[in-house]
């Protein structure tokens, strides 16, 4: 089955937020993005229940820069609060992933089709995604392009080791797990000569439940309606 993709993703500033950062306002991203926003990123491009996606690695291309800015972030209740939020600028990263087959959606057997899912996949990502990509946050637009993961040169690619501490990782959502839970996921990623390479998520030592979560339902009907409507629409099978 053809399930791998490569893709460069770049942008002015993102913002890939430390969470010990966010209880006073203020917001301090990470020096690289976490498995969990490159994963949103991704989906972005193409997302399906039927399938999930797992970020084998990325590629550092640009060196390491942060700016601070002054941000009034929105209050639906009023107010003219300032925050100060330091952002990551002029980032560039390679990204290879692949998806394989959610099992825990036995009520989605019914849509894996081999070639399928990566058909429209590469088309999605031709297209630059099939939804907007965000580089963290909502206010840093990104791009996305095809690629040959470790062309070109990394700013990093002298440097043999560069230990990143302790990151959050990502989210373990019920509909991937069988869990009915949401639990975070830390992980200490190093990089070398610019390549970070993720875990994959059940080997991710270091698990914290966050609640209870049922996972969404979805069924033949569901989808088979999706479906008939982006027909109408001219647009890809879903």
């Amino acid at each position: 089955m053809k399930n791998q993709i490569e893709f460069e993703v770049f942008g002015d500033y993102a913002l890939f937020t430390d969470p010990l950062t966010k209880l006073g306002g203020e917001k301090l991203s990470y020096h690289v993005p976490t498995y969990q926003a490159m994963k949103g990123i991704t989906e972005s491009i193409y997302w399906k229940p039927t399938i999930l996606f797992y970020i084998d690695e990325i590629r550092v291309m640009k060196p390491i820069q942060m700016e601070s800015k002054g941000i009034r972030p929105i209050e639906y209740g009023g107010g003219n609060t300032l925050a100060n939020y330091t952002y990551l600028k002029d980032v560039h990263y390679q990204v290879r992933a692949h998806f394989e087959y959610n099992e825990h959606r036995p009520d989605l057997a019914h849509d894996r089709v081999d070639g399928k899912h990566y058909s429209i996949l590469k088309r999605s990502l031709n297209a630059g995604g099939r939804r907007d990509i965000f580089l963290g946050t909502r206010e840093c637009q990104g791009y996305v392009e095809p690629c040959e993961f470790g062309s070109g040169v990394s700013h990093y690619h002298k440097t043999p080791e560069y230990h990143l501490g302790t990151m959050v990782h990502g989210f373990n959502y019920p509909d991937e797990t069988g869990k009915d839970e949401l639990s975070v996921r830390l992980f200490r990623p190093v990089m070398e000569e610019g390549i970070i390479r993720f875990p994959r998520p059940e080997d991710c030592s270091i698990v914290r439940e966050i609640k209870g979560m049922k996972p969404k339902e979805f069924n033949e009907h569901n989808t088979q309606a999706a479906e008939e409507l982006l027909q109408q629409l001219g647009g890809d099978s879903y």
